[in-house]
């Protein structure tokens, strides 16, 4: 996989940003989900085809956004102090490595409880300037509708066969 903008792609000019282009290639395969088209991909590459000719692309793309749970003052200082705990003990190790000897357990303790107190701060501080129009935690992802197999024309008849007899389950 390569980043759009690296200059990675073959024949891009030196200098100039590598915009991102549309996928080229004639549909080989249509699949309802990602590890359907996966599993083609992975049984053209058993057989050794040139998967290099092939993408998969995905079509129709929706933001998803699934709610996790609902938020409270409790589970926002909650986390908050977690998250600042880590951070905290974190910033003490390092302190403890450059203390005096003897003093290490003072560094990492006195880290822990400032990162603490800082992620709760920080925490109360960001919930409560949402004003309660937030009040649940979520994770989003980006899914397509559907996934197409591109292949490029000189093998295309070839991936749409291996990709056929696939389907019907007659190629091992």
């Amino acid at each position: 996989m390569t980043a759009p903008f690296t200059g990675n792609r073959p024949g891009a000019q030196p200098g100039l940003p590598n915009l991102p282009e549309p996928p080229s290639g004639w549909p080989v395969g249509s699949y309802a989900k990602y590890e359907e088209a996966q599993r083609a991909v992975d049984h053209l590459a058993d057989n050794e085809f040139p998967v290099a000719d092939v993408t998969i692309v995905g079509v129709d793309l929706m933001l998803v956004e699934r709610v996790i749970a609902r938020l409270t003052w409790g589970r926002v200082l909650a986390t908050g102090a977690a998250s600042g705990a880590w951070l905290g003990l974190f910033v003490g190790l390092v302190l403890s490595l450059l203390a005096p000897v003897g003093s290490g357990l003072g560094s990492i303790l006195t880290g822990l409880v400032l990162g603490i107190v800082f992620g709760v701060v920080s925490g109360a501080i960001t919930y409560g300037a949402s004003r309660g129009r937030r009040d649940f935690t979520s994770q989003s992802q980006l899914v397509a509708g559907r996934y197409d197999v591109l292949c490029q024309p000189r093998n295309a008849e070839k991936a749409r066969d291996m990709l056929g007899k696939l389907a019907m389950g007659t190629d091992g």
